[in-house]
């Protein structure tokens, strides 16, 4: 398969209706465009027992299929390592020793964006890094050139974000989301990425990585999310939000899809039959309020 979308969940509990609603518009784009659709699923960091079988059913309860075997991240470290090797080698690595907390103390750098890493271990000499990797294991971040990079969005046009000396692999070994997601997709074919806005600001930081890779970078679709009456973004705490939830409740998993597709302007029903009604121009660029099966509202 040399070109197709995905929807990438982390294991970390029940996918709530948001992701529902975001996985369904990814086949759709996917779809829509002739690509295949993969699932990947990404769990270096958070994995809770159970979650991914129970994940993987309710996307097929709703309609959302795949090709192919379902894809892991804690299977293709190899893949990442490879790539931060690259890195280093082109000297665009160093190693950083700096907590959370130091982090945030830091005087933040002259002209540099709120919240950037403020360059503590950018220039450290042979003593004071021997000196310090006494004391703890060392992160390694990217050497950026850039304090900003500029991406293409279908429903955000050019977007111009933040890009700072961000984590790559962590002191604990464990690789960091934003390589990690920029190994994965080149090596799938994914060139289409549906998901939710909340991701828009860190995609300069993944593209800027694809170039300094030379990895093509893919097409970027960055969708409303689904929030609660108070704008925030859905979560389990706000009530029945899970296919199982809203099943206790009496309510089905087609019906659930079919206020999904309307929310989204699209007819209700299958996927297949809403897919010839999918016309990028005219979705939703406002958040969906979840109100409960009773109705929900666009933000």
């Amino acid at each position: 398969m040399t070109s197709a979308g995905r929807f990438a969940p982390s294991p970390s509990g029940e996918l709530h209706v948001g992701n529902l609603r975001t996985a369904m518009l990814a086949w759709l784009f996917a779809r829509s465009t002739g690509r295949g659709f993969l699932l990947r699923v990404e769990d270096l960091d958070r994995a809770r027992a159970g979650a991914e079988e129970v994940q993987l059913r309710d996307l097929a309860a709703v309609g959302v299929t795949w090709d192919g075997d379902v894809v892991r991240q804690t299977d293709r470290g190899p893949l990442y390592a490879e790539a931060i090797t690259r890195l280093e080698e082109a000297g665009l690595t160093y190693e950083c020793f700096c907590t959370r907390r130091e982090i945030q103390e830091a005087p933040s750098a002259p002209h540099a964006p709120q919240g950037a890493y403020p360059g503590t271990c950018r220039n450290l000499d042979r003593a004071e890094l021997e000196y310090r990797r006494s004391i703890r294991p060392a992160a390694i971040r990217l050497r950026a050139d850039v304090v900003e990079y500029a991406v293409q969005d279908v429903l955000h046009g050019t977007f111009t974000g933040a890009v700072d000396d961000f984590v790559l692999r962590r002191n604990d070994g464990v690789t960091a989301y934003n390589l990690a997601v920029v190994v994965d997709d080149a090596d799938q074919g994914i060139d289409q990425v549906v998901r939710g806005d909340d991701l828009l600001p860190s995609t300069p930081r993944q593209a800027y990585l694809a170039s300094l890779l030379d990895i093509p970078v893919p097409e970027y679709v960055h969708v409303p999310l689904v929030v609660n009456r108070d704008g925030v973004r859905l979560a389990k705490r706000d009530g029945a939000v899970t296919l199982a939830d809203l099943a206790h409740a009496g309510v089905a998993a087609h019906e659930v899809r079919s206020l999904l597709l309307e929310s989204l302007g699209l007819p209700g029903g299958t996927l297949d039959q809403a897919l010839p009604a999918l016309d990028p121009a005219r979705l939703p660029r406002q958040p969906w309020v979840w109100t409960g099966m009773d109705g929900a509202s666009a933000g």
